[in-house]
């Protein structure tokens, strides 16, 4: 086996982009080239590199050495896209807080499904406040500081009104005259009483409908 082979060689499994087998090699090299010995020979000397030889399903290749995976791995956070229902959800509850899941399901005209309402409360952008001083007592639901950041508030008075919506193309210049986009600040504190521990968020199986997409 001579050095030009072993060169050759190793200049097709550099370039190549994928693996190559023993005759995928020899098809490109002068024939009776020793393809075998050139192999052998770029296996020993790339033994214990930073970059190997390594035989994959019959076919050779070059490859990173295992022990340095780890220097290849890149960490970084995806940030995780809001539903079409979570974000109707979460802005229900942002402008009727504190609202409560009945009266969620009553602006959206659906169901509310158990996995919306959990994924706002596991990103914090939603919280418990309290429990309604109706029948019932049903829970109630806000936005966080963490809200506020998220979208660059300052304060709830900051969400934008009806002038800035229908501005932007996100209500129609059409409405009824006695349509108004509700106040979130400062409602609602006389009405409701502390959570206690233990207080959960109220669903039966019968809210838990398959028309709510999921993250």
């Amino acid at each position: 086996m001579s050095v030009e082979t072993e060169r050759q060689v190793e200049a097709l499994l550099f370039a190549a982009a994928g693996p190559l087998s023993l005759e995928d090699i020899a098809g490109r090299l002068p024939a009776g080239a020793d393809v075998e010995a050139a192999i052998d020979a770029l296996r020993k000397t790339y033994e214990g590199r930073g970059v190997v030889l390594a035989c994959v399903a019959g076919r050779w290749r070059f490859q990173t050495a295992e022990d340095l995976a780890f220097l290849m791995t890149e960490e970084r956070e995806e940030p995780r896209r809001l539903s079409k229902a979570a974000q109707e959800t979460l802005a229900i509850i942002a402008y009727h807080q504190p609202v409560t899941r009945a009266e969620i399901e009553a602006v959206r005209g659906v169901q509310a499904s158990k996995g919306t309402l959990d994924v706002l409360l596991e990103l914090g952008l939603v919280r418990m406040r309290g429990r309604r001083r109706t029948p019932g007592r049903p829970v109630t639901y806000g936005t966080t500081d963490a809200f506020l950041e998220h979208y660059g508030l300052a304060h709830l008075s900051d969400l934008p009104g009806m002038a800035e919506m229908k501005a932007a193309g996100l209500l129609s210049l059409d409405l009824p005259p006695d349509f108004n986009v509700p106040n979130p600040t400062g409602l609602g504190l006389a009405e409701e009483d502390p959570l206690e521990d233990g207080d959960a968020p109220e669903f039966h199986v019968d809210f838990l409908g398959d028309d709510e997409a999921q993250l």
